[in-house]
């Protein structure tokens, strides 16, 4: 019993040295602002809703350093980022931008994002209905440009 406990433990010590990359650039070169007027309000509702998991700039919580926490938010953040990334915006062409507002109106209309389990721990990243509003009006004015 004891030689488990310690194999688990030196286990545990060990996966805390395999860091997966953070998700933190100040670049804003390809960033959505750069190419669209985006309103204030939104661009506040991204930041607080939806950023972390969709653009290049994460905020990462206190327990994004223990493994395997931060495997499973750095895969998150990745699958996040592949079906939307604010922040490359800019090198999206025409027939994925139109494909990304066809998937944003349905996940605004469906109220699917931000993630229920993000939302257990972001409880200011709750998004209420006279905001989704304002991002599905917005979206709305979109095009693929």
């Amino acid at each position: 019993m004891k030689k488990t406990l310690l194999i688990i433990f030196i286990i545990v010590i060990v996966i805390q040295f395999i860091r997966p990359k953070k998700n933190i650039s100040n670049e804003v070169i390809n960033d959505i602002t750069t190419v669209i007027t985006v309103p204030e309000n939104v661009q506040e509702i991204i930041k607080t809703s939806c950023a972390d998991c969709h653009s290049n700039t994460t905020e990462y919580p206190w327990y994004s350093e223990i493994a395997p926490i931060s495997w499973y938010l750095a895969s998150h953040v990745n699958d996040g980022k592949n079906h939307l990334n604010f922040s490359e915006w800019a090198t999206y062409n025409n027939n994925q931008k139109e494909h990304i507002i066809k998937d944003l109106k349905k996940e605004l209309k469906s109220r699917k994002m931000p993630l229920n389990s993000y939302l257990w721990i972001h409880k200011d990243a709750v998004v209420s209905a006279e905001q989704y509003k304002i991002l599905l009006d917005w979206v709305n004015t979109l095009k693929a440009e």
